[in-house]
């Protein structure tokens, strides 16, 4: 699967592929959030839904059912910064679904652009997907387990600083999600991007494995933030520091908690 330049779809050009109806369009807040009001042409497929059996099995049937075949453009948006639609983008190229892209901002902001928006759900007529797995994005606890002691890996934490300072997988990189964003946009520029890794320590060839809280939501986000800064080698750990803890496996404190090099900003 070859790695797009295209991590987010901006909304001029969402607005011209729903009116070419060249797109489908996933809306994953929750059901009564969408109901109100949504992105036209807009399919709704809450997190907690998908989150609920992410088997690849199940996960096929729910492509399959919001119409998306192998070939069909996908944009994902929520309202929560890009976290929650990166964990669906990321569920689909799991899949083998190559062409999905996010919404480069959130339902939100695209409200108070004054954008177009209704409550229509539409129909959607069924179609059929191959499952084309994709586990060079996946970690595992296991393979994490091995990698993160190799010269080559690296591995992010993305929760919020504080939980990082209590306790972190040994050896991780904090980068914390919100760190991720620019002012209106769920990721920052290209170039900035880049800026923010290279203060990390976080360049080149090296394999990347991010992690956070429980489910992959905030990873996911630095997941796309990694490929939007042209760094492709990354992987999530999907079930992150909850199943870590869980299996009693290493954790550390930071012992020089005051310090934090605010230049990586």
């Amino acid at each position: 699967m070859t790695v797009s330049d295209n991590i987010t779809t901006d909304v001029d050009s969402l607005r011209s592929e729903i009116r070419d109806k060249s797109v489908r369009v996933i809306d994953v807040r929750r059901e009564g959030d969408y109901k109100q009001d949504h992105i036209p042409t807009a399919v709704n497929l809450p997190l907690a839904n998908l989150l609920s059996d992410d088997s690849p099995e199940r996960v096929l049937k729910l492509v399959n059912s919001m119409g998306i075949d192998d070939e069909t453009p996908v944009v994902v948006y929520d309202d929560t910064f890009g976290a929650l639609a990166s964990r669906v983008a990321w569920t689909l190229e799991y899949l083998g679904h190559s062409n999905v892209t996010l919404l480069e901002t959130t339902y939100g902001h695209w409200k108070s652009l004054g954008l177009e928006n209704d409550s229509n759900v539409p129909e959607i007529q069924s179609r059929e997907h191959s499952m084309n797995l994709q586990p060079d994005i996946l970690a595992t606890s296991d393979y994490l387990e091995t990698a993160k002691t190799k010269d080559d890996v690296i591995l992010i934490d993305n929760r919020e600083r504080l939980n990082f300072l209590e306790q972190h997988i040994p050896g991780a990189i904090s980068l914390p999600y919100r760190t991720l964003a620019s002012n209106d946009k769920i990721l920052r520029s290209k170039d900035d991007m880049k800026r923010l890794l290279e203060n990390r320590g976080i360049t080149g060839d090296s394999e990347i494995i991010t992690y956070c809280g429980s489910v992959g939501t905030l990873s996911g986000l630095a997941y796309y933030a990694l490929k939007s800064a042209g760094l492709p080698n990354a992987k999530l750990y999907v079930r992150s520091f909850k199943e870590w803890k869980n299996l009693e496996k290493p954790t550390e404190k930071q012992e020089d908690a005051n310090y934090w090099d605010l230049s990586a900003e």
